[in-house]
C-alpha cells in the first residue's frame, strides 16, 4: 500500500498543555468513526487522500485481521495540527468485545465525539456510554455520519437524539449549523451565529429561530451577551467562543455537527473544518481536567500511564502512554512499580501505524515509548512513588482452551501468550490445576479470534481449540466399606498389604482421614502411607475419573508383613481399597455452582430471568441497580456459563454485564451427569 502520509510532521511538537486537545471518537461498530478520523486527518493536511474502510486503506486500521473484519480492534491514535493546536484523536472500537480498547481512550481523553449514523436508531450501548462519559466529566459532542442515505431527515435524527440523549429537551443538544442535503450529500451548512456558508447551502429559508435557541444556549448566564444578540447587536467571535467553551465545560451544551467523506477521488470531506474549528477554539485542553489525577503540570515530577501497548517488527515494543505530568525525554530513567527502573531510549509521535521521533512530550500529550521491557497496558511510569490508579476493565469470562499444534508451536506458546497478556489486560491466560488445560479468558467471540489470529500473525504460533472442561468433582452418596489386599511374591523381596477402609460423605468437607486401627493391625509407620495412597486414588477419581471430594476415609483394619511389607506396598492397597468402596456405594458426580450478579436495564430482567431458570440456575433476588437498572443476583451451574458473555449481550441488546464467583459444588442431576461420565 502507498504511503498516504505527507511528508512534515502529521502534527505539531507542542511546549505547552494548552496547545493540546485530546479526542476520543466513540460510536457503535459501522458507525463510521474510523471514516471519520480519516476526513480529520484529510482536511488537516496529515493526509495526501483519504482512505477507505472497505479497502482496508485507512490510517487508523492497520492491523490486518482489521482489514480482515472491516473493524477497528484497538485503539488507535492520529495526531494532527490545526490553528496551532495538536489535535490527539484517539479511534477506538466500537464493538463490545473491545470495550478495554475503549476504556483506555476514555481514560487518555478530555473530550469524546459521539460518532452517530443518521440511518441507525441510537442503542442502549450509546446511551450508557453518553452517561459514563458524564460521570467522567468529559466534553460530549455529536457527528452525525451516513446523511448520504436514502430517507434520511435532518429533523428526525435531531429528535432521536433529545429524545434519547437528553430526555426529551431541546436546549441541551443543539446543532451550531444549518445543513442542506441535496442530492444524496451534504451540500453545505450555514453557521447560525456568523452566518459564515460552506458549501453549497442553497436558500435555507428562516434561520432565526435556530439562531434565537442557540444563541440563548451558548450565552446561558451571561444575560449581557444574550442582550446584545437578542438586541441585533453582531456578537464577536471571541465573544462566541469564549461563552461557547463554558457552556461545554459546564456540560450544559453539547454540539450537533454533521459530516461527510469526499464524494469524488480527490474531494475534500464535508463539515469536518467546521468540527476542527470547533474542537481547536472550544475543546477543553489537559489543563481542564478534574478527575482527580495528577495535576497537568510539565515541571512537576513525571507521572503517565501506559494506554497501550503494540509491537513493530523492526522497533520491537512500543507503550503509547499518556502523560499526566512532567515532561518525558529520551534517556528519561522511569520507575514501574514492582519492577527495576527502566530508561526511555526513544520517543515517537505515532500516526496509525507510523512512528515519527520526537525530542519530548509534555503534561498532557500521548507519545510512544520504544523497548521498556516489563510494562504493561495500565502500568504507571513515574519518577515518583505514586502508581496511578487503574482503569476499569470488562472481565474475560469466555474461556476457549487451547493445545499447541505442534511440538514447535509448544516451545513458543507461553511466551507468545505472555507478550499478549501485557498488550490486552483484557485477556487472562490460565493454566487450569483441575483439568489441566491451557484456558484463555476472552471478552466474547471476536477477542478470542482476534488473540488468535495475533497468535498466528504476530508470533508464528498455532494452536488448536479444544472443548472447555468444567472442574468436576466426585463424592460417596452412601456409607460404603473397601478391602484392599496387595500381596505379591514372585522371588526375591516381596511385596505384602492389606487394608480395610470405610468412606462416608462429608458434604462441604473437603477430606478428612480418621485412624481407628487398634491392636497394631497395621504398623504406625504405614499409616502415613495408607493415607498417601488414599489422597493419590483421590485425587484420580474411584468411578469417572474426576477427583473425589468431601469424604471422611477411615482406617479400620489391616494385615502387614514383617519382611515384605512397605510404604508402596500399603498405598497400592489402600488405592484397591478406596476402588472396592466405590463399587459398593453411590457416588456422585459434584459440579462446581457460581454466585452470579447481573446488571441489566429493567426492560430486559424478565428475559434474563427466564434465561437463568433454563440453565438449572436458582434466583436469589433482585434490587435496584441503579437508575432504570436491575441486579439479579443467582446460583448457576459453571457449566451453563460457558458461553453466557454472548449470550447475555444477545438477551440485553449489549447493555448487560455480570459477573461470577466461585461457590461450592453440588451434585449434578442424574440425566446431566450421564452426558459427563467417562470411564477412569
Amino acid at each position: 500500500m502507498p504511503d498516504r502520509t505527507v511528508t512534515h510532521s502529521p502534527a505539531p511538537t507542542v511546549e505547552r498543555p494548552d496547545q493540546l486537545r485530546n479526542v476520543v471518537l466513540i460510536g457503535g461498530s459501522g458507525a463510521g468513526k474510523t471514516t471519520l478520523a480519516e476526513s480529520l486527518a484529510l482536511t488537516a493536511g496529515a493526509l495526501t487522500r483519504a482512505g477507505s474502510v472497505p479497502d482496508g486503506t485507512t490510517a487508523a486500521d492497520h492491523e490486518e485481521i482489521e482489514h480482515q473484519q472491516q473493524r477497528s480492534v484497538q485503539l488507535s491514535l492520529l495526531p494532527i495540527g490545526w490553528q496551532d493546536t495538536k489535535i490527539n484523536l484517539l479511534d477506538v472500537p466500537g464493538y463490545a468485545d473491545f470495550a478495554g480498547e475503549l476504556q483506555a481512550g476514555l481514560r487518555a481523553a478530555e473530550a469524546a465525539l459521539f460518532v452517530i449514523s443518521a440511518t441507525e436508531p441510537i442503542g442502549p450501548g450509546t446511551l450508557a456510554l453518553w452517561r459514563e462519559c458524564e460521570i467522567l466529566g468529559l466534553t460530549r459532542a455529536v457527528v452525525l455520519t451516513h446523511l448520504n442515505a436514502a430517507r434520511v431527515r435532518l429533523d428526525e435524527t435531531l429528535a432521536m437524539l433529545r429524545d434519547v440523549l437528553a430526555d426529551g429537551r431541546t436546549d441541551t443538544l443543539l446543532p451550531l449549523h444549518h445543513y442542506t442535503l441535496a442530492d444524496g450529500r451534504l451540500a453545505g451548512s450555514v453557521d447560525l451565529l456568523t452566518g459564515r456558508r460552506c458549501g453549497e447551502p442553497g436558500e435555507p429559508g428562516d434561520l432565526s429561530a435556530e439562531r434565537a435557541l442557540l444563541a440563548e444556549a451558548i450565552a446561558g448566564e451571561d444575560d449581557t451577551l444574550l442582550e446584545r444578540y437578542l438586541a441585533g447587536e453582531e456578537l464577536d467571535t471571541d465573544a462566541l467562543t469564549a461563552a461557547l467553551r463554558r457552556e461545554l465545560r459546564q456540560d450544559t451544551l453539547h454540539p450537533v455537527l454533521a459530516t461527510a467523506p469526499p464524494t469524488e477521488p480527490g474531494g475534500r470531506p464535508a463539515g469536518t473544518t467546521e468540527l476542527l474549528d470547533l474542537i481547536a477554539a472550544a475543546f477543553p485542553s489537559p489543563l481542564d481536567r478534574t478527575d482527580g489525577l495528577p495535576a497537568c503540570d510539565p515541571d512537576a515530577p513525571l507521572a503517565a500511564q501506559i494506554v497501550h501497548t503494540g509491537e513493530d517488527p523492526y522497533v520491537g515494543r512500543l507503550s503509547l502512554a499518556r502523560i499526566y505530568s512532567g515532561t518525558v525525554r529520551p534517556d528519561t530513567t522511569v520507575q514501574l512499580p514492582g519492577h527495576p527502573d527502566e530508561r526511555v531510549t526513544g520517543l515517537s509521535c505515532p500516526f496509525g501505524r507510523q512512528q515519527r521521533p520526537v525530542p519530548h512530550a509534555v503534561a498532557g500529550d500521548l507519545v510512544c515509548l520504544a523497548k521498556l521491557t516489563a510494562a504493561r497496558t495500565g502500568d504507571t511510569l513515574t519518577t515518583g512513588p505514586d502508581a496511578l490508579p487503574p482503569w476499569p476493565l470488562p472481565e474475560a469470562l469466555l474461556p476457549a482452551a487451547v493445545e499447541a499444534h505442534s511440538k514447535a508451536d509448544e516451545d513458543r506458546l507461553s511466551q507468545s501468550l505472555a507478550r499478549l497478556a501485557a498488550q490486552d489486560p483484557t485477556l487472562h491466560v490460565e493454566q487450569n490445576p483441575d483439568t489441566h488445560q491451557l484456558v484463555l479468558w476472552c471478552t466474547g467471540e471476536a477477542h478470542q479470534a482476534v488473540t488468535l489470529d495475533r497468535l498466528r500473525t504476530r508470533y508464528g504460533v498455532h494452536v488448536d481449540t479444544v472443548p472447555y472442561r468444567v472442574a468436576l468433582r466426585e463424592t460417596f452418596g452412601t456409607r460404603a466399606e473397601g478391602h484392599g489386599r496387595h500381596v505379591k511374591q514372585s522371588g526375591g523381596h516381596g511385596q505384602y498389604a492389606i487394608c480395610d477402609l470405610t468412606v462416608e460423605p462429608l458434604p462441604g468437607g473437603g477430606f478428612e482421614f480418621v485412624d481407628h486401627v487398634v491392636g497394631g493391625s497395621v504398623p504406625r509407620n504405614f499409616i502415613p502411607s495408607v493415607e498417601k495412597g488414599v489422597r493419590a486414588q483421590l485425587a484420580h477419581g474411584v468411578v469417572s475419573g474426576y477427583p473425589v471430594t468431601d469424604v471422611r476415609v477411615t482406617l479400620t483394619d489391616g494385615k502387614a508383613h514383617s519382611v515384605d511389607s512397605s510404604d508402596a506396598a500399603f498405598q497400592t492397597a489402600a488405592a484397591l481399597a478406596l476402588k472396592e468402596a466405590a463399587g459398593n456405594a453411590k457416588v456422585q458426580l459434584l459440579e462446581p455452582v457460581d454466585e452470579v450478579q447481573v446488571l441489566l436495564p429493567d426492560e430486559y430482567q424478565g428475559a434474563v430471568l427466564s434465561d437463568l431458570s433454563a440453565r438449572r440456575g436458582h434466583v436469589l433476588g433482585t434490587e435496584p441497580g441503579g437508575p432504570g437498572l436491575s441486579l439479579v443476583r443467582a446460583e448457576v451451574p459453571e457449566i451453563e456459563l460457558t458461553h453466557y458473555p454472548v449470550d447475555l449481550r444477545s438477551l440485553s441488546h449489549g447493555t448487560g454485564s455480570f459477573s461470577r464467583s466461585y461457590l461450592r459444588h453440588s451434585p449434578m442431576p442424574g440425566p446431566v451427569a450421564a452426558r459427563y461420565e467417562r470411564a477412569t
